[in-house]
Parts: structure tokens; sequence; C-alpha cells
């Protein structure tokens, strides 16, 4: 009976432990009341709001930091503001591009001067919102964040045409957070400040398109010779792919390449509306760079060795710019199909390791070839023109001249024996002598006695006299040696003073400039008067004569060609230099091999590589066809033979 009332009372306290739990379940399980739901809204907004204004607040302060020092765009204009010398666009004689330097800007033109494909190229491959966007296309970037993603790296950028203004005008093209925040204000101000179509204009006159071109004008004539308002749709979207990567993708660095790019363009053009289905496949399948069409009528002259050429022009085209900043342009005197000619022959010849130069040169001294070295790419330096070396037997004809014009001919006597001058006593190449020969067979067998004996008999300052009058301006020293090539000449000038052999006596000035103009304005022309004779027209008739012998049947008989030609070898000793200095109507040509550091070549003659080597170049009917009849004068009467002349009568000079 006691136990009952506890138990009881047991349960009723569980009841009321149990109580408020049951009602907190009721009341969770019941519907909010208005009172409770505008409640929490309202801490959502409010906090919503906090949030909202110090994120603003902070934005606008990261803004004003990186806007801090931007430059103001209201003074930006279409022209080039900055100083810069003026670039040099080199021509050849057809009018190929031979190469360019500097940096090169074109006229500024409007999109309104432009033609549509080129605006709608480069839209539809950069920019294709570009008329939509207020500088910075949302949709775009994520459209590349999506591609970048699948694709495992960066396949494609979100930067608007306007981005990529401001980064040009204003900024570096590093890649960091900090530029790319200032690139939007920028790109944000350009757009408030210019219409699209200044913004567009603006960037098409600026932009850089490889080879030291800015601007789509200054493009289209470096790679199409034409202007930027006549290319056509091929044209446009080469221009337009260069955009990406100028420097790799430009038709100069890969003709390949520049296609390849050529043809995404014009599927963009396509898939932006701008093409009709079919039309961006049947185009590229028609054009190409390289082929000489309307793609590109300028052919380029290909082969680094022009390079040589390029930079002795441009060291003369330099003289001729004035104070204005307007680019140069330079005709020069060079035939690319002989360029390529000189190009495969010493590319096709065994130097035995040793350095190689050639120039080709017309009778007036136009240069119409010219290999400096053997790679431009090792050696810069350039041997036609720069390198003075001793020319051997190919000095001879100098010595020879000023005895024809005091009376002696080629059928005059002299006596090739043994002869000492002051202490030195000179040698055959062969080691012999053949006693009385006649002047003809003493140049075509290269007797060295012979010549040294007709040098001191005129005299030594007469042969350096006659030099001077040939054009050879380098030092020479009236020591008995010289009448066997000891004194030093550049390929350069030996070609010339051969040149007045080969044309009739007339002054030779080699040159590579036809015109120069500045600006569209000529500011050099060559001068078309006519030469002043140097030498007698029979003294030089002679000598061709002479000449004709050595590759007839003397020692140039390895540059024997199918048509009348004259020339002379020369090795200095130790054959340290071997040359082969000969013309052919109106074109001469000398080759030279040797060493930079003047060392011996491995007993290399002039009469063996060098004249290989002419006779590959010469050989050709193009080479022929430009050696067309020079000025020659006719052979002069026979003379009487004079005697021959005394070996023991040794003329001292006055000098």
């Amino acid at each position: 009976m006691s136990k009952s009332p506890k138990k009881k009372a047991g349960k009723s306290g569980r009841s009321e432990k149990a109580a408020p739990r049951k009602r907190a379940a009721k009341a969770a399980s019941r519907p909010a009341t208005p009172e409770t739901s505008s409640s929490l809204l309202w801490r959502v907004t409010k906090w919503s709001l906090v949030l909202g204004i110090w994120g603003g607040i902070a934005l606008a302060g990261v803004l004003a930091w990186f806007a801090w020092n931007l430059p103001a765009v209201d003074a930006l204009g279409p022209t080039v503001d900055k100083a810069r010398r003026p670039g040099v666009t080199i021509v050849a004689a057809d009018g190929s591009l031979v190469g360019g330097y500097g940096d090169l800007y074109g006229a500024r033109l409007t999109v309104n001067e432009l033609p549509p494909q080129l605006v709608q190229a480069v839209v539809a491959i950069e920019d294709r919102r570009f008329f939509e966007h207020p500088g910075v296309d949302v949709r775009g970037v994520l459209r590349a964040a999506v591609a970048n993603v699948r694709a495992g790296g960066v396949v494609q950028g979100g930067s608007t045409l306007t981005q990529q203004l401001a980064k040009n005008l204003f900024l570096t093209p590093e890649r960091s957070f900090d530029r790319k925040i200032r690139e939007l204000i920028l790109a944000f101000k350009l757009e408030r400040r210019f219409e699209k179509d200044e913004l567009l204009t603006i960037y098409l006159n600026r932009v850089y398109l490889g080879a030291g071109t800015y601007g789509v004008e200054a493009a289209a004539q470096r790679y199409f010779g034409t202007s930027a308002r006549n290319v056509d749709t091929y044209q446009a979207a080469v221009l337009a792919g260069l955009l990406r990567a100028p420097s790799r993708l430009n038709p100069d660095n890969s003709e390949a390449a520049a296609h390849d790019r050529a043809q995404t363009v014009l599927q963009a053009m396509a898939a932006a509306g701008f093409l009709r289905p079919g039309e961006a496949a049947r185009i590229a399948g028609t054009k190409r760079p390289g082929r000489g069409d309307a793609a590109r009528p300028i052919p380029r002259v290909s082969g680094e060795a022009r390079r040589y050429f390029a930079d002795w022009v441009l060291e003369r085209a330099a003289g001729y710019a004035g104070t204005t900043s307007a680019d140069l342009a330079v005709e020069t005197t060079l035939d690319p199909e002989l360029q390529a000619r000189a190009e495969a022959a010493i590319a096709r010849a065994d130097t035995k390791g040793s350095q190689v130069a050639l120039v080709a040169m017309r009778t007036d001294g136009a240069v119409l070839a010219m290999i400096g070295g053997r790679r431009y790419s090792e050696s810069q330096f350039n041997r036609v023109t720069r390198a003075l070396r001793q020319p051997g037997s190919a000095f001879k004809p100098i010595v020879y001249l000023p005895a024809l014009e005091s009376g002696m001919t080629p059928d005059s006597l002299v006596l090739d024996a043994p002869i000492t001058v002051d202490g030195w006593t000179p040698k055959n190449f062969s080691g012999g002598f053949r006693g009385e020969v006649t002047l003809r067979e003493a140049v075509a067998r290269s007797l060295n006695t012979v010549a040294v004996r007709v040098a001191e008999d005129i005299g030594r300052a007469r042969v350096i006299q006659s030099a001077r009058r040939l054009g050879i301006t380098a030092p020479l020293t009236p020591h008995p040696s010289i009448a066997l090539g000891a004194g030093e000449v550049t390929p350069l000038e030996l070609t010339a003073a051969y040149a007045v052999f080969a044309n009739g006596g007339f002054a030779v000035e080699p040159y590579g400039i036809s015109e120069v103009r500045q600006g569209g304005e000529v500011v050099f022309r060559r001068s078309t008067r006519a030469p002043r004779r140097v030498i007698e027209a029979d003294a030089a008739a002679q000598t061709t004569e002479m000449l004709r012998a050595v590759v007839a049947w003397g020692t140039g008989r390895k540059a024997k060609i199918d048509r009348p030609a004259a020339g002379k070898s020369g090795t200095s000793q130790d054959f340290r230099d071997a040359w082969f200095v000969g013309y052919a109507g109106d074109l001469v040509v000398t080759v030279w091999v040797g060493n930079d550091n003047n060392t011996p070549t491995q007993r290399i003659t002039g009469s063996s590589v060098p004249a290989t080597i002419w006779k590959d170049f010469m050989s050709t009917p193009l080479a022929a066809s430009v050696a067309s009849p020079a000025r020659v004068s006719p052979p002069a009467p026979a003379r009487p033979v004079r005697e021959r002349i005394d070996p023991t009568f040794i003329e001292r000079p006055t000098d």
C-alpha cells in the first residue's frame, strides 16, 4: 500500500520534464508566423547591404589604387606621336624585297578608307562582339575560361580589341594581375572617350604586324607591295592572322605558317557570317604567300647571304635620310636571280673550311650579287667590302697596264729568267724559267719574274699610279713585291679595276643604290652622266686579249665557259689567299677564298676552287643574258714589237 503513491509520483515527474520538448516540437512543426519571416528577411537584407557597401568601398579603393598613375587617354591621337629613327625598306632591281630595317610605319588610314574585308577579318578572329561590348566582353571571358579548362591549358584569350589597344599603347606585355586590372580600367576609359570606329582606326594604325612594321598600311606594303586600301580577302586574312604572333606568323619568317593562320581567319570570317559557306575554303585553296600572284605580287630575295648586300646598302642609304622621321625606300641594283645563283655556287664548292666571298658587277659599277662570307648567321663581316687581302697574280694586269700604254703589246718579247731586286729574288710557281716569251704568254702562264722585270722597267711608282686610276684606294707600298700583288685590296675594289678593262677604259665606281625616297619624295637618284676615261682604249683591249689567253689555255683553264671570257687567277704567299677575277661581256665577277686570321689555306690556289666557283656561276644562261656586250673598244692596230727588256736594267722609282 505504501509503494503505489511513489510510482505515480515518478511517472508524473517524467511527464512534466518531457512537456517542454513536446511543445517545442509542435511549435517547430507549425508554420512561421508573419512576424518571424519579416525579421529573418530584414536581417539578410541588412547584412547584404552592409557587405555590399563595404565591398563597394573596397572595390573603389582597389580601382583607385590601380588607376592612380594611369595615363590620360583624352589626348590620344591616331597618328604616330613618338620620336623614332626612319625605317628603311630595301628592294632589288626588279622590285623584290631584299630586307627592312628599323620600325616601319605606314600612312594613317581610317576604318572608312580600308576595305570591309580587312575590318571583318580583324573583328572575326580577335573580337567578334567588338561593336557590342563596352570595352570588356564578359561573355567572351567566360567562353575563353571554359575552353581553357577543357583543354587543360591556355588555348583562348578573352581580351577585346580595346584591351589590346590599352596594353599596346600604355602598358607592358608582362603577365600579372596588376597589369590586367590596369588594362581593364584603361579599356573602359578608352570606350568612354572614343567611338568604336575611332578605336579601330587607332588600333589598326598602331598594332605591330611583324618584320618591323607597325600598322596595316606598312604591313601591306611590306608583305604584298600594295596599299592596305587594295588588299583582297586573302591578304586581309593574312594581316589579321598576324595579330596573334606577328614575329612567328609573318610571311617573311614562314610563308607556310602565315598561310595556315590565314585559313583559320577565313574560317572565323565564315563563322561570323562575313563569308558565304564554302567561300573560305575556295579562297584559301587559290591563294598562298609566295606564289607571286595577287596574294603577293612582290617576291622576296631569299637566302641569308643577301644580308651582306643589304647591310652594305644600308650604310650608304642612311646618309640620305633627312631630319624628318619619314621612312626610306631604297631601290638597289641587286639581281635576285644572280644572287641566288651565287649562293648556290658557293654552297656547292668545297673550300676546305676556309671563308669565301663573291661579287658580281656590271661594267658601269652596279653590284648585281654579293656574298660576303659563307654564313651570315655565323659572321656578319663583309669580306667583299671590308677585307683587305693580297691579290697575288690577280694584280698583274694592273702592273702591265702602264707598259702597254708605253708601247708594249701582247706580242712584245720579254725575258723569263732569274732576277734579283734589292736582295729579293722572286721565283715562278713552277720553279722553272721559259726564257724569251711574249707578254701574252707571260700573263697566261702567270710568270712572276716577267711581272717583276716589267714593274722595275717602268717604275713601281707608275704601277701604283695605274692602280689609283683604276679605282684602288687601299695603301700600296712601292716594294719590288708589289708586282706580285703583295699589296692589299678589297674584292670590291679589284672587281671595279677589272671592270675598267672590260668597259674599254672608263672609270668605275661600285654602287648598289639606284634611288632613295623619303616620305614619297626622291632624295637621291643615281647620275646617268657619261663616265670619264681613265686608261687608253687600246690598252684596255690589249689587256682583255691577254686575259682571254689565261682562260683559253693558261692558268685559268678551269674557268673556261662556252663564250669568250677573260680573267686572272691569283694566289698569295703560303696559299693565304686564292682569287679568280674575270669578265664576260658586261659582267665582272670576283671570287676569293681564304681565312679571316690570315693563316694558310689547305693549298688552295686561284686556279682551283675560285676558278671552279667562277665557272659555276658564269655558266648559267642567266649570267650569259645579263652579260650583254660591253662598251669595249675594238682592238688597237698592231704595233711594232718592242725590243725585249734588258734583264740587267732596273729603273729606280723616284719615290
